[in-house]
């Protein structure tokens, strides 16, 4: 919903969520097809890799220098990681040599500050600098991915704002949810570690091999046959890996699903008695994500020991060489303890590179899926200027020649005319999915018309800001929606600003303040896991207060007392009767005989407005109403 439908409701309208059900059944049924969640694949693979990585360098633009910083960072770093063997070999071989001349002329070794102290130190500021510059472009990058993060997160959540209905009704809202904080976590994460990994690697690995090759091109040409050897072995258990593991994912997700499923279907479970069936269900999807997961954690602790072997094996290979050669004077100590430094530093990242450049693949996929939600159409801009209805509010609305589809292709109203009189009460009537709760829709702007007109005292609501339109009208739905709050913040949804005196008020009216009173907290009673600790049915009187605490000049009533006793919806119809009176009302209605006395009754079937007239003069028309009205009293 936009943010003007977050902040503004319709006056005291319980409409979260709701208000496009039925329209979205009814879209499935006479309109179209099911939606289908395009994100129902998570790949983990960017279908378009360099795109998205232009498109995130772009977001990025603000922090540009941050990467700057970290790939200057990295150079000295690099650089001090790379001078450390040498300097190491330039140190052990002035101490050998200084230990062999002490042993050929009797003397006592001594470390002396001039001879070995002063480069011990050197090499302790050696290894400081690597520390700090380090610690520094890990900081850095720290910011630089938490930033990319808030930005996205910012994006998105003003992006959401501006999305049309149609697109919550296609996605599911674990999925969106997902995008926005599963996905841009993965992000920051792997930008944090993996990339900087990455660059990393690519510096040393490519300074070690040239340091190498400086050193002894035979035993550089050994290392780089087996380091040909390992990477080749590491991509192709790399891509099983993420096989595995975009499986594994499916699995845990299915099982989510279940378990969801299990918790909130939880009375009916009971009710029918298929706990052993749900059981079965949740185990059989346990048992997949436990396969999954055993074949993708083998795969990913395999693929270290045997690349370590061959690193191993290398090195074996390089020590009887390079020990020939140091017998034969061809290497000193120093430098041949330095060549395995740099075997070191070159073998260790090549092992991670591949699995660092999967997770890049994977947290840039993550990243697209991010950058599909910003991409979707929004709602259409507000007027401007807009238009608004002269004050006070008559609330006579006029549908002239409406068309309107879920599925642009498969319209669902073709051509809906009709006038409700101010101060009158409209009823509309059909069968579940022929269209009530659609034309509903349509009046608030929850979605935009095909074709026609609607107007609301004459002004096209088109022309109109969609929170002024909304302002008019106070909506109670059938499925009550209620917030985590007390019972008087919930009242006092539509009008934050009202007194406790007025929403007692209204509470008196709508039949709840008796209850209300019992609770132990009264008012400040906190209602909480979507208000399971009241009943459905005082939920809805509930739900009616908020209305009749905002005062409307339009109601919109969606069998507005289904949920309460014969009783109860007596009481509350006394007061709706009160309520409604002198204003413009809209009442959908399965009960017939609760609508009798309106001024207008709109029989509709497949989206279509079929009859209409009063009570009387639809039965004596003996159409689909008189039908419908006989069928309930036989």
């Amino acid at each position: 919903m936009t943010e003007n439908e977050k902040t503004k409701a319709p006056a005291g309208g319980s409409w979260h969520g709701e208000a496009a059900a039925e329209g979205g059944r009814a879209a499935a049924s006479s309109a179209s097809q099911p939606s289908t969640d395009p994100y129902e694949e998570e790949l983990e693979v960017p279908r378009n890799l360099w795109a998205t990585v232009r498109r995130l360098w772009d977001v990025a633009k603000a922090q540009h220098w941050r990467i700057f910083t970290v790939c200057v960072g990295i150079v000295f770093y690099v650089a001090a990681t790379l001078a450390g063997p040498m300097y190491t070999a330039y140190l052990i071989d002035l101490i050998w040599d200084k230990v062999q001349a002490a042993w050929h002329g009797g003397e006592t070794f001594r470390i002396t500050w001039s001879d070995g102290g002063i480069q011990i130190v050197g090499l302790f500021v050696l290894y400081t600098l690597q520390w700090g510059f380090y610690s520094l472009q890990t900081f850095v990058m720290a910011g630089f991915a938490e930033r990319i993060n808030l930005v996205l997160r910012n994006q998105v959540g003003e992006k959401l704002t501006r999305l049309p209905l149609r697109y919550f009704d296609a996605h599911q809202p674990g999925r969106i949810i997902s995008r926005v904080t599963n996905d841009l976590d993965k992000m920051s994460e792997v930008m944090q570690t993996g990339l900087l990994r990455l660059l990393t690697a690519i510096g040393q690995v490519t300074g070690a091999v040239i340091m190498m090759v400086t050193i002894n091109v035979w035993l550089a040409l050994v290392f780089l046959v087996f380091a040909v050897g390992s990477g080749f072995v590491t991509r192709v258990v790399a891509a099983k890996t993420l096989v595995l593991a975009a499986e594994r994912q499916s699995a845990v997700g299915e099982l989510t699903g279940h378990v969801e499923e299990a918790y909130s279907g939880r009375a009916i479970i009971r009710s029918f008695n298929q706990e052993g069936a749900s059981s079965a269900r949740i185990h059989e999807a346990t048992q997949k994500v436990a396969d999954t997961m055993r074949r993708a954690d083998f795969m990913t602790n395999a693929i270290s020991p045997a690349i370590r072997l061959i690193v191993r094996l290398s090195q074996v290979a390089i020590a009887v060489m390079a020990g020939m050669m140091l017998v034969a004077g061809q290497l000193t100590v120093g430098v041949f303890q330095a060549f395995f430094q740099y075997i070191n530093q070159a073998s260790e990242p090549l092992t991670q590179m591949s699995f660092t450049i999967n997770s890049l693949q994977s947290a840039l996929a993550s990243v697209e899926r991010v950058f599909d939600i910003l991409d979707e159409e929004e709602i259409e801009p507000e007027p401007d200027p807009a238009e608004a209805v002269a004050e006070p509010v008559r609330g006579r609305v006029d549908f002239e020649h409406v068309r309107f589809g879920y599925d642009p292709d498969r319209p669902l109203m073709k051509d809906v005319s009709f006038t409700a009189e101010p101060g009158h009460r409209t009823a509309i009537v059909g069968a579940t999915g022929a269209g009530k709760t659609t034309l509903i829709n349509l009046l608030m702007r929850f979605y935009e018309i095909d074709g026609g007109h609607i107007r609301l005292d004459g002004v096209d609501t088109r022309r109109m800001n969609r929170t002024e339109l909304r302002s008019c009208f106070g909506m109670v739905l059938q499925d009550a929606w209620l917030f985590d709050g007390t019972i008087a913040e919930n009242i006092a949804y539509g009008r934050p600003d009202a007194t406790r005196e007025e929403i007692v008020a209204a509470a008196k009216m709508a039949r709840v303040d008796y209850f209300v009173r019992t609770l132990p907290d009264g008012y400040d009673t906190r209602l909480s896991n979507d208000a399971e600790n009241i009943s459905q049915g005082q939920r809805q009187l509930l739900t009616i207060a908020r209305v009749i605490l905002c005062d409307p000049r339009i109601l919109i009533l969606d069998e507005a007392t289904s949920s309460v006793d014969t009783a109860t919806e007596q009481e509350i119809g006394k007061a709706m009767d009160t309520l409604m009176h002198g204003r413009t009302s809209f009442v959908i209605a399965h009960r017939l005989s609760t609508i009798v006395d309106a001024d207008l009754i709109l029989v509709m079937d497949h989206g279509t407005i079929i009859e209409q007239g009063t009570h009387r003069e639809l039965l004596a028309a003996d159409g689909a109403y008189a039908r419908l009205y006989n069928s309930q009293f036989a």
